[in-house]
């Protein structure tokens, strides 16, 4: 028998002689008791599969939710299908296990998850092989996980770089190289009835696993998605929000979630007279000889990108003329965060800055002044109602912010959350590392630990709890253990931010080594 180069050939191939040895020994009820075993383990490695393949699904829904379009109704639809496809496969083998746990005497006396004719070959060959005259089920099956496999790889326009990687198939090569007759007979010929429980259940592990890549593959479609804008809201950005009597109101006019790339299609009207329009955007200048609120309208004319149908879009804007007025604003963000700095610029049309007195209410807040109308904001519990106070020059005001603490990072090996790595590009990676995805501020969250499970193919998983981002000891060795086929779990994955007095719960992470 020549060494196959692909690792699961190779297990099959090394399953196959160690039965025929066994089989040779006349094996005692301590193998027998092994087979059992094995199948015990693989079935718990399916259990932590199907918890994956419902977490995708979940996920798969959140997407489609938040990106509702036909397309990707259509991968979501696609997901459901392959999924369904290996849960009916699944379905029919407990039914197969069943019948075959019944055939063999139903449970022992000794231990009522072990048939009584553990041993029995003839009855397996009978059921699963058949007679002379007459097929067994085996056939069925085998005919069962050929559709199983067709139906998944439909729902990915049966694409070969995923086909090459589904573990559900029929192992030609194998039964031919073993000069066996056919897939049944490699794997069902006087087989004792203790033998087939594993073999059947690898089958069903490798339906679940094959569900988790089609999935997979669905989900990035979905996610890779851009988000394309096909309504449109006009919006003006002002220099100044209040100015002072004597002075001119400038704002600019543009279409919110508009792409400059149409703006040769877009035509701006205020008051019913068109502006000028460069890069999607019309400059509205009025003057300002008398105090209170202004108020005019905005046409905005425009070519829908996606049906090129002319649409008009309307609204009134307003704005006020005083004497004097306060402007609070945030450099970065509308809220204040807990843990880092917060800059903010303080200005009072009319007032010398020299004049104002600044103040914080609310979230545990301290403020420090870093320049002429510079501050910066330091704040340690959530709340709704935080204020900045100004006065001085005869006015008095406040804004109101909101104190949040910093967003759940994303836990990430290497580059990736989750999917499948090269087995040297595993073993190479150091640990978790948690990273905030677009947050402007200087921040940086760690790792305080994780809980890691390697189900190394046809054993029982294998879990380590580890303290802090980078591996240790524990961990690094099951790390390094990685073979193809083996899947890792990195699950209970906690990380501290700054400003965070307890570590807060974050994703997990799951990988298939190739």
């Amino acid at each position: 028998m020549s060494i196959p180069k692909e690792p699961r050939q190779l297990m099959i191939n090394l399953m196959y002689l160690v039965l025929t040895a066994l089989l040779a020994l006349n094996v005692s009820a301590e193998v027998m008791n092994a087979f059992f075993m094995i199948n015990k383990g693989i079935t718990n490695s399916n259990n932590i599969v199907e918890t994956t393949n419902q977490a995708i699904m979940a996920n798969i829904e959140a997407q489609v939710k938040a990106y509702n379009n036909e397309q990707n109704q259509a991968y979501m639809a696609k997901a459901k299908e392959a999924k369904l496809a290996s849960d009916e496969l699944v379905k029919y083998i407990d039914g197969l296990k069943a019948e075959l746990f019944e055939k063999a005497g139903g449970p022992s006396e000794k231990d009522p998850d072990k048939p009584k004719r553990d041993k029995d070959k003839d009855i397996t060959t009978r059921m699963l092989v058949g007679l002379e005259n007459k097929k067994g089920i085996g056939y069925e099956l085998q005919d069962r996980v050929i559709a199983t496999r067709n139906k998944m790889l439909e729902q990915v326009d049966n694409d070969q770089t995923i086909a090459s990687s589904l573990p559900l198939k029929i192992d030609e090569e194998g039964y031919k190289k073993a000069k066996k007759k056919d897939w049944v007979y490699y794997n069902f010929q006087q087989m004792p009835v203790a033998a087939v429980f594993p073999i059947m259940t690898k089958i069903q592990n490798d339906a679940k696993a094959s569900a988790t890549t089609i999935m997979n593959s669905l989900l990035n479609k979905i996610s890779g998605q851009e988000v394309k804008f096909d309504a449109f809201q006009p919006v003006i950005s002002a220099t100044k929000g209040y100015v002072i009597k004597g002075e001119k109101y400038e704002a600019e006019v543009f279409l919110s979630a508009y792409s400059t790339t149409n703006s040769d299609n877009t035509k701006i009207y205020v008051g019913g007279s068109p502006l000028a329009v460069e890069e999607g955007k019309a400059k509205y200048t009025a003057s300002t000889s008398t105090i209170g609120t202004k108020k005019y309208s905005v046409r905005i004319d425009v070519i829908n990108p996606l049906t090129q149908e002319v649409k008009q879009y309307e609204k009134e804007f307003e704005y006020e003329v005083g004497e004097r007025s306060v402007t609070v604003s945030a450099d970065k963000m509308n809220v204040f965060y807990i843990g880092v700095d917060n800059p903010i610029s303080v200005s009072a049309a009319g007032i010398s800055s020299n004049d104002l007195k600044v103040s914080i209410n609310g979230g545990g807040g301290t403020l420090s002044k870093t320049g002429s109308a510079n501050y910066n904001v330091q704040v340690n519990t959530p709340t709704d109602d935080c204020r900045i106070n100004v006065s001085g020059g005869g006015l008095s005001d406040s804004k109101l912010f909101r104190v949040k603490r910093i967003p759940d990072p994303v836990a990430r090996l290497g580059n990736k959350e989750d999917g499948s790595m090269g087995n040297g590009e595993f073993k190479a990676q150091p640990g978790l590392i948690a990273w905030l995805d677009n947050f402007d501020f200087n921040a940086k969250c760690d790792i305080q630990g994780f809980k890691l499970v390697r189900v190394p193919k046809r054993q029982d998983p294998i879990e380590v709890l580890n303290s802090g981002g980078r591996y240790a000891a524990d961990a690094k060795r099951i790390v390094d253990a990685a073979k193809p086929g083996d899947t890792y779990y990195f699950n209970e994955v906690k990380a501290r931010c700054p400003g965070d007095k307890a570590g807060r719960k974050i994703n997990s992470l799951v990988f298939q080594i190739k």
